[in-house]
């Protein structure tokens, strides 16, 4: 059913050969990083997205805890990391099948209650209560219901941040704190 003149099936044939050869090969390490000083605003901050490439994206609070709600927030961004995910994996898993996308609109929203962040109610859950990934595919009437089938399931399945999300991941925190001599704008201008 893999299409032979898939880009993806190309590209991914030596990378399939040499993860088998040595698994270890296919370990990707994915990476991201905010950088605050002195004088950085409370409710702003820079995230630099995936190392050398020079990509960062500007983020803000949630007015519902106490931010400005101008720009991304951390949850924002979750949720387009999921939508972002899952259109990559239905784009390269219909390019395997042979699936032609006219238009292809994956929406994600979120739903998360602020009372557990505001440690308000310590029932509340501080995460999202749910998350819903909505996706829009047209393609070509003549496209077989078979590969429509296969595309959904091999789509969802391959997707690595939804699956993430259902099954969790450990998360280890290394909080390291140094001290250092207090300085204040009125000390440092005498």
């Amino acid at each position: 059913m893999i299409a032979k003149g898939s880009l993806v099936a190309r590209r991914q044939a030596p990378l399939r050969r040499a993860y088998l050869e040595d698994p270890q090969r296919a370990v990707s390490v994915k990476w991201a990083a905010t950088n605050a000083g002195p004088g950085s605003d409370v409710v702003h901050s820079v995230v630099e997205i995936g190392k050398g490439y020079g990509v960062s994206q500007r983020i803000g609070i949630d007015r519902m805890v106490g931010g400005d709600h101008d720009l991304p927030n951390p949850a924002d961004l979750l949720c387009a990391a999921l939508a972002a995910c899952e259109d990559s994996a239905i784009r390269m898993i219909a390019d395997l099948l042979d699936v032609l996308i006219l238009d292809l609109r994956v929406e994600v929203t979120g739903e998360v209650d602020v009372r557990g962040t505001l440690a308000i109610d310590r029932s509340v859950k501080v995460g999202f209560r749910s998350m819903n990934c909505h996706v829009h595919l047209r393609v070509p009437q003549s496209t077989e219901q078979p590969r429509l089938a296969a595309l959904r399931k091999q789509s969802e399945a391959s997707c690595v941040n939804l699956d993430t999300l259902r099954s969790g991941v450990p998360v280890a925190i290394d909080f390291a704190i140094e001290t250092a001599d207090d300085e204040s704008p009125a000390s440092s201008s005498a």
